[in-house]
């Protein structure tokens, strides 16, 4: 059987030799299809392949009729909104991510984002310190729980709210949990975002919830940028003059934020929150390892399809 590794955005030589001898020690053949550059390409690279792994590159109804003899997909990261999942479903194929692989990098990042803002993007300005401030965690997952954890070796007070989890499971870790979205948003003067993307959370991070934020309030989105409701979000920034946005996803109205907002406003050049060399290692690996585990012995525990 043959597994494609398909990238658009390559891994690591190291996290490619650490996929190569996975599947390669299970009996499985490795075929490499990096920094293709037109669809194509990886339309004739799936069709002989028991299984696929990807990171945010595109995987719709076409690429899925083309791999007539595709199994699995692996997402090497936790989102996986780049793959066609009625259509995979449809053609028997499983879909699976990596969840957690890359969370460290991507709280790393979250919390990078806090001080540069603190700092007035380090315009060389006095600041101010992220220490006896109050954060809240929206959603408190796999990142969630490691910026609390880093945000706690700040001296933060950290709060987090997650309808998916009893308040006990928050609670235990030394926050505070938030009975409901609205609570946490009106208490905590940052707020970071790590709700997926689906029909429930497009555009719900809107007025209401952003107005209500205390006094010098910051945002800081390392998740979906079509969670932000962004029409909202230029409504408050104007009224509020201490209001500040940083993503690692640029919005769609990024021109309109960059010449507005100078100095309260910054997007990452492209989405960075997983780009260290040990996330890539550990999401690429991890994913070469649920194939194995899939094709060999039927586990199917990260399914998202």
């Amino acid at each position: 059987m043959k597994v494609l590794l398909a990238t658009d955005k390559p891994f690591t030589a190291v996290a490619v030799n650490g996929i190569r001898s996975t599947v390669e020690a299970a009996g499985l053949e490795l075929k490499l299809l990096e920094k293709y550059t037109e669809k194509a390409q990886l339309l004739e690279a799936v069709g002989d392949v028991d299984a696929l792994i990807i990171r945010s590159d595109l995987i719709d109804q076409e690429v899925l009729e083309a791999a007539g003899r595709l199994k699995i997909v692996v997402r090497a990261g936790a989102g996986y909104d780049n793959v066609n999942l009625a259509a995979a479903t449809a053609r028997n194929v499983c879909v699976m991510n990596t969840p957690g692989q890359n969370a460290n990098a991507v709280a790393e990042l979250a919390i990078g984002l806090m001080v540069y803002g603190v700092r007035n993007l380090f315009n060389g300005t006095s600041g101010t310190e992220l220490k006896d401030k109050r954060l809240g965690i929206h959603a408190y997952g796999h990142v969630g729980r490691h910026v609390a954890r880093i945000a706690q070796g700040f001296g933060m007070e950290v709060y987090a709210f997650d309808p998916f989890l009893p308040v006990e499971t928050i609670e235990k870790d030394g926050l505070r949990a938030s009975g409901s979205a609205a609570e946490l948003y009106r208490v905590c003067r940052f707020v970071s975002l790590h709700i997926p993307a689906t029909a429930e959370t497009k555009n719900s991070i809107g007025h209401d919830l952003l107005a209500a934020m205390p006094e010098n309030a910051m945002l800081i989105n390392t998740a979906r940028k079509e969670v932000i409701h962004e029409a909202d979000l230029v409504s408050v920034m104007e009224a509020r003059p201490d209001f500040k946005y940083l993503s690692d996803i640029a919005p769609s109205n990024h021109a309109e934020m960059t010449a507005k907002f100078p100095g309260r406003y910054f997007s990452t050049p492209k989405k960075m929150g997983a780009q260290t060399a040990e996330a890539n290692v550990n999401a690429g690996i991890a994913a070469a390892r649920q194939i194995v585990d899939f094709l060999h012995n039927g586990n199917q525990t990260y399914r998202v399809n």
